[in-house]
Formats: structure tokens, sequence, C-alpha cells
């Protein structure tokens, strides 16, 4: 995922915190409490404390930030730049909700919609709103989802007004029922983090700010592009003349593993992403991750492993227990060494290989984040 930020300002560049970004994320975390698994107790007490009513609208809507993140929840960043509004997202979810609505039906629609276009979420491609084509294709995508989602298609292509109405009213509802207080809650620690990145910004640079929000977040040399180190495919640019220049990274607390990138055309860019915690590895690389499944996928490393779990061997020791020669157990040896699964050390004239057990036990958490992220 990369964008363009050759000749963009530093001072566009902007750390902020968006209260209706982190009503989404808290949303997510209640419909996929599995992706979450430090929120459970918050999103099991927060759950069985809704009126069926909520819980009703909320499930209705949920694909709103079930399997894809809406861009609906950041509106700042789909109206133009360049004045007082559009530039930051709003203080309180009540001003956030009249940016949204200061989107038109267009813009609003295709980010209501993109459950059911993600393949085409980086094309520009017109709106199920005025296309004939694209409706009745958001339409089939969206009956093969369910009934639901069907229905809230419908609804949303017949009469925007109303369904955009609608979603307000039930974000208004989640903020009275549980979010406001969670915002008071969480909010404090995001401004410190968006205030801390800012001046890491100022005084180290755009390359080092990045870092501090991700190590998954890296400029080129020539600090013209930023790439995002995901599983998912995409580019944007923050230089668009016609929506403004600008790029806001957006710190929230219940986005872990998410590393979210808005990168709609006609969307100045966003970096939604998880502040970090003491308790948190880093992210892997998807390189990195890549070389250690396709190292294990191979049944004699998989069974050089079981021995070199258990103690260091040399290169003979298990070419003798396996029956192989020297230089092929060598090859297999540098397979995992390469993709960091096992360490090396020398005793006198013997090289001793042993299995870094602890990178073998993150393989499966640091999958789960890389699809996640």
């Amino acid at each position: 995922m990369t964008i363009d930020i050759a000749g963009l300002p530093q001072e566009r560049v902007v750390f902020d915190i968006s209260p209706l970004a982190e009503l989404g994320v808290a949303l997510h975390a209640l419909a996929e409490p599995a992706h979450h698994p430090g929120l459970h107790g918050w999103a099991t007490a927060t759950a069985a404390a809704l009126k069926p009513d909520l819980a009703d609208r909320m499930h209705e809507a949920d694909f709103l930030w079930r399997s894809t993140f809406s861009d609906v929840f950041m509106p700042f960043a789909g109206l133009p730049a360049g004045g007082a509004v559009g530039e930051r997202a709003g203080a309180t979810i009540a001003e956030e909700l009249d940016l949204l609505d200061r989107l038109d039906d267009e813009r609003f629609v295709s980010a209501a919609l993109e459950f059911t276009c993600a393949s085409r979420y980086g094309t520009g491609a017109p709106s199920a709103l005025s296309d004939p084509a694209r409706r009745e294709r958001a339409l089939e995508l969206a009956a093969n989802r369910g009934p639901t989602q069907l229905a809230f298609t419908r609804r949303l292509l017949d009469d925007p007004a109303s369904v955009r109405a609608w979603v307000r009213r039930l974000f208004e509802d989640c903020d009275q029922a549980f979010f406001a207080d969670t915002w008071r809650r969480v909010a404090p620690a995001l401004a410190a983090d968006a205030r801390h990145k800012t001046d890491v910004l100022h005084r180290k640079g755009l390359a080092d700010a990045l870092h501090a929000v991700s190590p998954a977040l890296t400029v080129d040399e020539d600090g013209t592009r930023i790439s995002a180190d995901k599983l998912a495919d995409g580019r944007t640019t923050a230089v668009d003349p016609a929506v403004g220049a600008g790029l806001t990274l957006v710190p929230t607390s219940f986005g872990w593993p998410h590393l979210m990138v808005l990168h709609a055309p006609g969307w100045r860019p966003v970096i939604h992403y998880p502040v970090a915690s003491p308790g948190l590895p880093g992210p892997a690389p998807v390189e990195l991750l890549k070389l250690r499944m396709e190292a294990l996928a191979h049944p004699m490393r998989m069974r050089l492993c079981r021995k070199l779990a258990r103690a260091a061997f040399t290169t003979s020791e298990l070419a003798d227990v396996y029956n192989l020669t020297a230089p092929e157990v060598s090859r297999h040896l540098a397979v995992l060494k390469k993709a960091g699964l096992i360490s090396t050390r020398r005793r006198g004239r013997y090289v001793l290989h042993q299995l870094d057990v602890a990178a073998v036990a993150r393989l499966g958490s640091d999958f789960l984040e890389t699809v996640l992220r």
C-alpha cells in the first residue's frame, strides 16, 4: 500500500484524533471480538448492556464495520481541503456527523457500499447511485452477502437521504448508549499520542514519526512515497489538487492489530493506526512471514525443526540422523536461517544450529496480525 507524498509540505501531515473513527473501530470490536482478544471483557460487557432495539439496528448495518471499515467514519477526508471544513476531524461525534452530512450523496453511497465493491475501491469508478450497471452489480453482490445487506442497499440507492438520516441516528444512539463513556476514557491517551507523534514529526522528520507509528510504515529514500507493509494492494496520493494536499494519521485504542489506510480516489489519505502497547510485539514484515511459512512447508525442514527444537546440533550430526548428505542439510538450514527460524553458535571448530522456539511460537499470531493489519 503506497501513498505519494512528493511535494507535500510537512505542515500538511497532521496527527489528529477522531471520535467517529474510534466509534467505527469500537463497533468492529463488538462485531468481531476474535480480532481483538484484549477487548473481550469490554466487548462482552458492552454487548450485554445494549437494548434490543439498538442491538438489532447495529446488526442491520454491521457490514459498515465488520468485513470492511467504511470511509463514512472519516468524512473529514472526503471534504475539500483549504478551509475550516474538511481539514480536521471534529472534536465530538456531533461535529463529525455534521461533516458526514456535508458529503454529497455520490460520495456517501460509494463509501457505504464498500462491502459490495472492494475490488473497485481504488479505481474511482462511478457510484451505484449514478451508474445503472454498477447499481445492478452492487445489488447482486449485496444479495450474495445476505437479505439484510440487500435490503439496506436497495433502500440506500432508492432513497439515500432517509438512509443517511437513519445512519446518523444509529451513530448518535450508539454514542449515547455506550460510546460517550468509552470516548471520555480513551480520548486523553489518544490526544497525548497524537501530540507526541507531532513532536517527533517536527523534531526528527516524517520517517521517524512514521516509524513511531508502526514499523510497518516506511518512507522511501527520496522522501516521495510512504509504504505500508500490508497484504492489501493499493496506491493513493496526498497531493491531489482536486481534493487538497494532506495526510492525516489517526490513533486508535481499539484498532490493534489493524493498520488501516484510507486510499479511495477523491479522498485525502488517512492512516488509522493502533496506539502501541508495551505488551504487544511489533508487526512482522509480510515478506518475513512468507519466508517463514514457506520454510516450514517442506517436510524435511519440519523434521529438522523437530530435532533442533530439542537441542543444538551440527550439520554432520543432522545428516547422520536423517541419512542425508551434509550439503543437503546445509541447504535446508540456510533456508531456515534466512527465515530467522534458527540460531547458530560456534563451539570450537563446530557450528551448532538450534531452533528459535520463540520465533516459531509467534507464527500464529504473526499470521493473524498480518492478514488483519
